[in-house]
């Protein structure tokens, strides 16, 4: 939804100049249109029931967005449930993952009734057992499976291989079932799983399905009515030009190819497919410098503010807002913090720049935001949702001295 209007950008009918005036940088910034629209293109072809996975994102105003456009919630702490609680989404439209769960986070999330609580490992299912038991209730759990597929992504974001943390063996779900019949206090009402993100091959997919279709039908032979079958997310965004784009109309014929007369309903848990392309990060910058012939602009943002480039070596389109110069000139993006490796993108060529000009970071709104941090006491960014021609603040951050107060200094230090 961004686009230029007399020369100059704006997001839906918001013009970006009437935000910069009145918030300062760096700041991120949503399209509301655009996170529909996605949902909407993305339902159609699913076919099948969605949880936002709050992880992308998890302003309580973007899972109340997600909410009211049909979505549940996917969440992996119990911080993530409390948010989506807290906007409005219903227990039986929640499911709880992750490989932490402490014995706290499990009874509140039986507490609080969620549809089910996906186990991830052998132990945790007895953990979850032993609390259902002292509190003389059934609990509905699941069970996330690692099919030991190879996702054809970067290892940091692959979840699905043998080796990766996440999700029980598939090669133990005889030993997890038989596990399952010899508890009164839990019911088995699903299985799930999640191999990464970034997933653009379509065989990869239909080996998913195949594992996860042949792994319920396994399940069904002993017995055991499953409602639910969770097939993950991990649709890939084209983040660069040069990226695949994942054809949704193939996804769709696969689905229904597989899953068409089954006795359970299937479920995705997309995050990064929704949020992705919906947000732009505003920054400014502050400085113009040339060290050994490189071009370097440094910018209000920096890995405190979007972390994927340093962490996974992601490239992010970045546009100049300042584009009256007929020069061209090839330049390093880097941030503000103390780190070598705080580089937004290398050799990227646009109009010559200055200080004080605005760049806009394309696609921005899943996994930047929310993996923001304070590190150099530097403060978090604003967050601003636009709908049509109105924009609001939908996060507004501690400012460094009501963040400094956090700090407590030991008495003893007085006595010195």
């Amino acid at each position: 939804m961004l686009h230029s209007k007399n020369n100059q950008p704006y997001i839906e009918g918001v013009a970006l100049d009437d935000i910069i005036k009145t918030h300062v940088t760096p700041f991120y910034v949503y399209s509301q249109k655009t996170i529909s629209k996605t949902y909407n293109e993305l339902q159609n072809a699913l076919n099948a029931e969605i949880f936002y996975a709050v992880k992308a994102n998890s302003n309580q105003a973007i899972i109340k967005l997600m909410h009211s456009l049909g979505a549940g919630a996917d969440v992996v702490s119990v911080g993530e449930l409390k948010r989506a609680l807290s906007a409005g989404v219903e227990s039986q439209k929640i499911i709880f993952e992750g490989v932490g769960k402490s014995l706290e986070d499990i009874l509140f999330a039986i507490e609080k009734n969620i549809r089910l609580i996906n186990i991830e490992s052998l132990e945790e299912l007895y953990q979850i057992s032993s609390i259902a038991t002292s509190i003389n209730k059934k609990v509905n759990v699941g069970i996330r499976l690692n099919p030991n597929i190879e996702s054809k992504t970067l290892d940091q974001i692959s979840t699905g291989k043998k080796t990766d943390k996440f999700g029980i063996s598939i090669d133990e779900l005889e030993n997890i079932v038989s596990s399952f019949k010899q508890t009164s206090s839990l019911n088995l009402i699903g299985i799930s799983c999640h191999i990464g993100s970034q997933i653009y091959n379509m065989n990869v997919f239909e080996k998913i399905f195949n594992v996860m279709k042949n792994a319920a039908h396994k399940i069904l032979q002993e017995g055991i009515s499953i409602q639910y079958l969770d097939l993950g997310g991990g649709i890939g965004v084209q983040y660069m030009p040069t990226d695949p784009i994942l054809n949704l109309k193939d996804l769709k014929k696969l689905i229904a190819s597989n899953f068409s007369n089954v006795p359970y309903a299937i479920s995705f848990e997309p995050g990064r497919y929704l949020i992705a392309k919906a947000g732009y990060l505003i920054t400014k910058i502050v400085t113009t410098k040339q060290n050994g012939g490189v071009n370097y602009l440094i910018t209000d943002a920096g890995m405190n503010t979007l972390i994927r480039p340093s962490l996974y070596n992601a490239t992010h389109k970045i546009e100049a807002i300042n584009c009256l110069s007929n020069m061209k000139t090839e330049y390093t993006i880097a941030g503000p913090i103390c780190e070598s490796s705080d580089v937004l993108v290398k050799n990227m060529v646009l109009p010559q720049q200055n200080r004080g000009d605005y760049l806009i970071i394309h696609d921005a709104g899943a996994y930047g935001a929310v993996m923001a941090s304070n590190y150099n006491s530097r403060g978090l960014p604003t967050e601003i949702l636009v709908n049509d021609s109105s924009f609001a603040v939908i996060y507004k951050p501690q400012t460094i001295e009501e963040n400094i107060d956090q700090d407590i200094i030991p008495s003893w230090f007085d006595s010195n």
